[in-house]
């Protein structure tokens, strides 16, 4: 009876459970005023779309029909004519293609100037005698192929298909009954033009996964992909690199992408709409040396590049120009900016030759990745109508941005961001690290600083990124919708659209830990050596914040009706559960190694515990790969992540070393107290703050590594040399003489033309100091960028004991602050920061 029950609310739950975030819910399933019938039990539902429409939209239109399907029972009649009929129609257009949409512009019934000249916008409404005989009808009408698209698939998220459907296994809930509220209603224009995902260091996993089940990275797989992209609205792509070839590998795949609306990219270093491996294919055919150098090998290399021109002349694409080093490494030492720029200009002079029009007419986009940074800021410039592409460090931090005070580049500003990458200090390609708190904030900070016209994410495997996934697309269609305060709010509904409302709030408190706790330190960096055993109980509390996480995921694991447990084992428990035992087995390792140096036998207890979550791990990865979804994911959790030795992973996992000894050897009003020798305070916990009439301080919930940060918005506005924008913070001090503050400051970097970020701090009336915490990056590695933190020390002479006054002040935006410890003396090493000191 329990399991009825449980199973009968979470089913009432998920009727039409639609995110606050999309267009507003047209859908019910309450009849009632003002509502018009699309399917009932005894009740048929007709499609209608022209004879002619673009292939790309029927394709939609059979999803939608599957979709109505999969929820009533039925599947709806597709007509091309003007049907006779009295039963619901849905009408599906595209303004200005000579279809019914603009008949009905024509008879006052949609107004045009909600759709003309706008860009993949849609409105869906319901009108009255749009043909003969039909009384009324719901129209999805678009202002181009994907605008109408978009609103094809917003109907089938509202009716209850997840667009996780397929890549997570989300259930669709059965409905004989679906309303439609009158209305006019739309999801606008985004705000972002190009907004895409980049499949990446896709090895092992996915593309064992891929080859298993599709036989490789071919069509098939690729028409997977490209209707999830729509489903999140969006609509650009850097596909898969690794030893593939998006075009080659199977001559259907580009037209497929162009026909279902999907805008082709190659990644940061394959330029001209080809792959490296398209490279080195070539040069292997054709027999030419293999020279990916263009002071020694031009002609070859302008033949290549205008094959792959010529090869997509027809697709809509935008196109990589510059160039990099053979495998996505720098140039050789010497490259000159001139050579640099002369390779542009080739590139589009082969681009202006082979689609018979100027360049500037096809969308190109030069990638400041690494070192192609350093050549602009050298003085290297592109033509003006090439997207300039910025780049995160690979960690998710930006590492540059235009300046505000400068004219604005006419092609625009894109960013490439990373929730997987491959490099040092170790790889991160296991698990989701992103909270989408830091995503927010970068990605904030990025379009406050004018980067809208294109943004891509590195997204690895594509499984396991599925929610900040959804995150990122919504966040690029319409970036002012969220704030400091509502990005819970996003994570509550995303769980409702997975899982129905009786767990949402639960299930989206650990969707939002899970992340925080990777980010700390990512998984593949974590070992036993990170957090510390002896000083602050750091390691063991650690370990319970994951233990604890695990038990509530598993909580509503049990709870769950069957149909829901598939898809909350990918999208929630596995994540949480494999990290967990991985910090289970990494303390089990370090008190092992502990106990074993003064000869106690415990030790070998902790030995067996590793063994044991080393062993846990492979049945995890066992249960996910062949167990679940009837075998369906196969391969795709092969990502080796324990026991790496160098940067780069190994073909397996490796478990950690161990040690065996022998029987025979073995409250408060924020002012806070001075205890040990170290006052600690989360950064939240001010008793001041300071504004001005255009910048305020705000607190980030749940942002880095242990309570909040808080930083200034707007994050595009710049403090005026008058303006004193500071947070004050009052300790009660028993020693005296020089003290060390440090700020735990998230690892921003100096995205203002290397300037660097700036602020000021001071003890009750000294001189103020200044610090520029990161002016000197010049895009070198820091051990700071993998712990996600950057560390700024100042030294102070405080005179007298008792109560003190701390003033931080900012000098420019974009400085986050976590935590401050002030060292009197007793400040032992801690990696995150000694625990918040006492108040009273």
């Amino acid at each position: 009876m329990k399991n009825i029950l449980a199973l009968f609310i979470t089913i009432v739950s998920m009727l039409f459970c639609v995110p606050s975030w999309a267009a507003e819910p047209f859908i019910t399933a309450e009849k009632k005023s003002g509502v018009i019938v699309m399917k009932e039990k005894t009740v048929k539902l007709s499609f209608f779309f022209n004879t002619g429409i673009d292939k790309g939209i029927v394709r939609a239109v059979y999803n939608l029909q599957s979709d109505f399907e999969k929820v009533t029972g039925e599947r709806p009649v597709i007509y091309s004519q003007v049907p006779s009929l009295s039963s619901p129609l849905i009408i599906i257009g595209t303004i200005g293609t000579h279809s019914v949409i603009d008949d009905l512009i024509k008879q006052k019934k949609i107004d045009e100037k909600e759709l003309k000249g706008k860009n993949e916008k849609f409105i869906i409404t319901n009108v009255k005698n749009p043909f003969k005989g039909i009384n009324e009808a719901i129209v999805i009408a678009g202002s181009d192929k994907r605008g109408t698209i978009y609103g094809i698939y917003e109907l089938s998220r509202q009716i209850g298909v997840s667009p996780w459907y397929y890549w997570a296994d989300v259930p669709i809930t059965h409905h004989d009954n679906i309303y439609f509220k009158s209305g006019i209603y739309t999801d606008g224009e985004p705000a972002v033009k190009y907004r895409g995902i980049f499949l990446n260091d896709e090895a092992p996993a996915l593309s064992g996964w891929a080859k298993e089940t599709f036989g490789g990275f071919n069509s098939q797989f690729y028409e997977k992909v490209f209707e999830l992209m729509l489903r999140l609205k969006a609509n650009y792509i850097w596909p898969a690199m690794w030893g593939n070839a998006f075009y080659d590998d199977d001559s259907a795949s580009g037209p497929l992408a162009n026909e279902m609306g999907i805008v082709m990219g190659t990644s940061h270093h394959e330029p001209m709409a080809l792959a490296q491996t398209d490279w080195h294919r070539y040069i292997k055919k054709n027999n030419l040396p293999n020279v990916w150098d263009y002071s020694k090998n031009k002609t070859v290399l302008n033949e290549f590049w205008k094959a792959g021109i010529e090869r997509s002349r027809n697709w809509e694409k935008i196109v990589t120009v510059g160039m990099r080093g053979d495998g996505d490494e720098a140039m050789s030492e010497g490259t000159n900016i001139s050579l640099l720029e002369n390779i542009v200009k080739e590139q589009r002079e082969i681009i202006e030759k082979n689609t018979g029009q100027k360049a500037n007419k096809t969308p190109q986009v030069w990638a400041l990745y690494k070192e192609v940074q350093d050549y602009y800021d050298q003085g290297m410039r592109v033509p003006d109508d090439v997207t300039l592409l910025f780049c995160d460090d690979n960690w998710g931090n930006v590492r540059k941005l235009p300046d505000p005070a400068k004219p604005k580049h006419k092609g625009g500003y894109g960013m490439y961001y990373h929730f997987d990458y491959v490099g040092a200090p170790r790889n991160s390609k296991w698990i989701n690290i992103s909270p989408i708190q830091r995503v927010w904030e970068q990605m904030n900070l990025s379009y406050e600083h004018g980067v809208d016209k294109i943004w891509i994410v590195n997204v690895g495997d594509l499984k396991p990124m599925e929610f900040p996934i959804s995150f990122f697309m919504e966040m690029a269609w319409n970036p002012k919708q969220f704030n400091s305060q509502n990005l819970l709010e996003f994570t509550e509904n995303w769980s409702k659209q997975q899982f129905g409302t009786q767990h949402a709030k639960e299930i989206a408190s650990i969707l939002n830990t899970y992340p925080k706790y990777n980010r700390r330190v990512t998984p593949e960096m974590l070992d036993s050596r990170t957090y510390s055993l002896e000083n602050y109980n750091e390691f063991e509390t650690v370990v319970n914040d994951y233990k604890n996480l695990a038990l509530a995921a598993y909580r509503i694991y049990d709870d769950l009706p069957n149909q829901y447990k598939d898809s909350y084992f990918q999208l929630v428990l596995y994540p949480v559960d494999a990290c967990s035992n991985l910090y289970e087995m990494y303390f089990a390792q370090a008190k092992n190694r502990k106990l074993a140096e003064s000869k106690n036998s415990d030790a070998n207890y902790y030995a067996e515990k590793v063994k044991a979550h080393f062993m846990r791990d492979s049945i995890l990865q066992d249960k996910y790969n062949n167990k679940i979804s009837g075998g369906k994911w196969t391969h795709i959790m092969d990502q080796m992540k324990i026991g790496y030795k160098n940067w780069h992973d190994s073909s397996k996992n490796i478990m950690p070393e161990i040690i065996h000894v022998a029987d025979k050897e073995a409250q408060a009003k924020n002012i806070f107290q001075e205890s040990s020798g170290y006052v600690s305070i989360e950064a939240e916990h001010f008793v001041k703050s300071n504004n001005s009439k255009k910048i305020h301080w705000e607190i980030i919930p749940d942002f880095g590594k242990t309570k909040s940060g808080i930083t200034t918005f707007p994050q595009n506005a710049y403090t005026d040399p008058d303006e004193n924008i500071f947070v004050e913070y009052q300790v009660n001090l028993e020693s005296t003489g020089e003290c060390n503050v440090q700020l735990l400051l998230a690892p921003t970097l100096n995205f203002n033309n290397n300037k660097g970020l700036r602020y000021e701090i001071s003890f009750d009336d000294e001189k103020p100091q200044i610090i520029n915490f990161n002016g000197h990056y010049r895009g070198e590695l820091g051990k700071w960028q993998a712990e996600q933190i950057i560390r700024s020390s100042s030294k102070h002479t405080i005179l007298k004991t008792g109560m003190h006054k701390l003033r931080f002040r900012v000098l420019d935006p974009g400085i986050v602050l976590q935590k401050i410890l002030i060292d009197t003396g007793g400040l032992k090493p801690s990696y995150l920061g000694a625990p918040e000191s006492n108040q009273f």
